[in-house]
């Protein structure tokens, strides 16, 4: 038996069969950390904070951050798309470094010996500190399995340091049906919230009760959304077709409350409680968004837009959570290198921009007065946009530079050029011809190659307020019910609306459904959605939260994608064809035979720039539009596990797990369905 595999790994039970490898270098923190370690407050600091840069989003070096993990969804899009969206791409793997345990073992390891030397009274320093780090370790707990949750749903519960013994570890990985992994998300978010002080660090660099608060809104929102969406399907428990039916521990298995209806009002209650409690807090206080983008030293700030690219983020009220950076640290990142070019390549979509209102808080289809939509320039789409797009989107001439103009960093655009379509360089290149500049600074400094130090947000209020709209609309159907109308309000006064625009009911009375078929979060299970207050609640989410890492999430439990099963979705980028734009570009420059050396797409696809339909050969897989399965809302769990969990270690049909919905059991296998 390896040692060092099996704690690695937790329930990887890798006894013979040396499962992960890529472990195999790394000691677990049970065999390299001596319990004595955690009889100090520092000493427990120190491990929780290691926990930080492991379990939470920040901006990663080499990349646009955060502001570029919604790429791959409606909102925004790299240059190359991804498998998941292409007809028997994605195949069950062998080993998948996604089912990875290391975390939440190395979590568990650490609160256990916290705990008890606390309970035991062997920790030396401060009561309120101690308790804090260990509301902190129940939180990345939850913050942990909470991303597993996303990929996996139905998920073994560890809750504890586990022993070398083969068998037990092997039980360790029954699978909980996912409503229950969400009620132990939820019941360690409590715990956090228990051990945890108010106004712990001002500078709001590490997590707090508020956090842990809004984290349980988002978990519960999220399973309650999804258990209402997939409904009778095999995504759920119980289910048809539900494969922890076929595993004699879930057989007879019955949700809590007795129905899934009741366990969806449990999870809609629990995020409407919890959103509320954090949207009371911190209503009168969301940053202040004014509509216009500084462009010199001389021009007033604009909070709303400075509280996105900052290097220090604990004077705006409503961020809970942020990271910080230092370049005489070299704890460092590319964000604002990102924002003087392409966005490192992830360019938003015409789906993002189109989903955004005007200023009068009407869709750009609908009439308006004193003026018409016009996106044959970018500077026209800006014009009388919401006014969140408009200072976050860029256009040409617009000055990208005007701090610490001495500095000698090398990386930095003065003035924003018309977007290159044309060049695939990840650092410069344009996918879409839409890009953002939500995360910019102005600051000449900030633009070192892999030496910037921007500030991330992780949390902010504003998402509590959303959370609790949304909820309570599901619990009631009623818009006026609840706090929904007031808080709605008030983010579009933060937003920057004015006069009728502030009151959503201007915008729901607009909208008109069929002209909203670009936006994924339009649909669920396939059927574009009728009920007009649900969208509009659902496209004020996308908009405030664009480029926040959240799209995807939204997307799985909306159970957006369906459509596309039998409809294939063209991702879009700015009208290029018949417009000023066009002659941007020398015309021997854009390409659009349709070869694989096209650099952009051919007209008679349509008048929208189409990324991934330039090169219409075979070999492109995606010249037809984006395609989905039903299998791809959950992850395939990798082969090796049903192996090494099998009563003969073979045969992966005696495993104690059981394969997500559609997905086969066989390695390099495509879904079913």
């Amino acid at each position: 038996m390896n040692r060092n595999i099996i704690l690695s790994c937790i329930t990887l039970a890798a006894f013979s069969l040396g499962s992960c490898e890529d472990f195999l270098d790394k000691e677990p923190l049970s065999l390299v950390v001596p319990t004595e370690y955690y009889k100090d407050e520092a000493q427990i600091q120190a491990a929780v904070n290691k926990l930080y840069t492991e379990v939470l989003p920040s901006h990663t070096n080499w990349s646009f951050g955060i502001f570029g993990l919604d790429s791959g969804t409606d909102n925004q899009v790299g240059f190359n798309p991804d498998v998941k969206y292409a007809k028997g791409q994605w195949k069950v793997a062998l080993e998948n470094d996604n089912w990875n345990w290391e975390n939440i073992h190395n979590i568990n390891y650490s609160l256990k010996q916290s705990l008890t030397n606390y309970n035991n009274k062997e920790v030396t320093g401060s009561e309120k500190n101690i308790r804090q780090y260990i509301g902190e370790l129940y939180f990345l707990r939850a913050y942990a399995y909470f991303t597993m949750l996303q990929k996996w749903g139905d998920l073994p519960i560890v809750k504890e340091d586990l022993p070398l013994d083969e068998e037990y570890l092997i039980e360790m990985n029954k699978r909980s049906p996912r409503n229950e992994v969400a009620r132990f998300i939820l019941e360690d978010l409590g715990h956090a919230v228990e051990y945890m002080s108010d106004n712990f660090d001002t500078r709001k660099n590490r997590i707090s009760p508020d956090v842990a608060k809004l984290l349980k809104s988002r978990v519960a929102l999220f399973e309650a959304s999804w258990l209402e969406n997939f409904k009778g399907t095999a995504f759920v428990p119980n289910g048809e077709g539900w494969p922890g039916k076929s595993k004699d521990y879930n057989t007879s298995y019955e949700y809590p409350l007795g129905t899934i209806d009741k366990e969806i009002e449990f999870f809609l209650n629990e995020a409407v409680a919890s959103a509320e409690t954090v949207a009371e807090k911190y209503k009168n206080s969301l940053t202040q968004n004014t509509g216009k983008v500084p462009q010199s030293e001389d021009d007033p700030d604009n909070p709303y837009f400075s509280m996105f690219g900052n290097t220090d983020m604990s004077t705006f009220p409503d961020v809970l959570l942020w990271r910080e950076y230092s370049k005489g640290l070299g704890v460092v990142n590319n964000v604002e290198v990102g924002i003087q070019h392409g966005n490192n390549g992830v360019g938003l979509t015409r789906s993002m921009v189109e989903s955004f209102v005007m200023k009068d808080g009407k869709p750009h289809y609908a009439p308006h007065t004193g003026f018409v939509y016009d996106d044959e320039t970018l500077a026209k789409i800006r014009e009388n946009a919401d006014p969140r797009l408009h200072i976050f989107l860029k256009e040409p001439d617009q000055k990208n530079l005007f701090k610490n103009m001495t500095s000698q960093e090398t990386h930095g655009v003065e003035v924003e050029p018309y977007p290159d379509i044309t060049n695939m360089n990840a650092e410069k290149g344009y996918s879409t011809g839409y890009t953002i500049r939500k995360g910019g600074t102005f600051d000449k400094d900030l633009c070192g190659n892999g030496n910037g130090y921007t500030g991330a947000v992780v949390f902010r209020a504003t998402e509590a307020l959303l959370n609790y709209m949304e909820a309570q609309y599901l619990l009631t159907r009623d818009l006026n019910s609840g706090k929904i109308m007031e808080y709605w309000k008030l983010i579009r006064e933060a937003a920057g609306f004015e006069g009728t625009a502030v009151n959503p009911t201007t915008m729901i009375d607009a909208t008109e459904m069929d002209k909203e078929v670009l936006d994924w979060g339009a649909y669920t299970a396939g059927t574009l959605l009728q009920d007009k207050v649900l969208y509009n609640i659902r496209r004020e989410r996308r908009c405030e939260l664009m480029a926040e890492g959240l799209r995807w999430m939204d997307l799985l439990r909306w159970r957006a994608m369906d459509q596309m099963i039998t409809t294939p979705y063209h991702v879009e980028g700015f009208h290029l064809w018949n417009t000023p734009m066009q002659n941007w570009y020398e015309a021997e420059d854009l390409v659009d035979d349709g070869s694989s050396s096209a650099t952009v797409s051919n007209v008679n696809l349509g008048e929208y720039l189409r990324p991934f339909e330039k090169n219409m050969t075979s070999g492109n897989l995606y010249r037809d539009g984006f395609v989905w399965s039903m299998a791809h809302y959950l992850e395939p769990l990798p082969i090796k596990q049903f192996q090494l969990t099998s009563s003969d270690r073979v045969t992966v049909e005696q495993s104690i797990l059981y394969q997500n919905p559609y997905w086969p059991l066989k390695a390099d296998s495509p879904a079913e369905k």
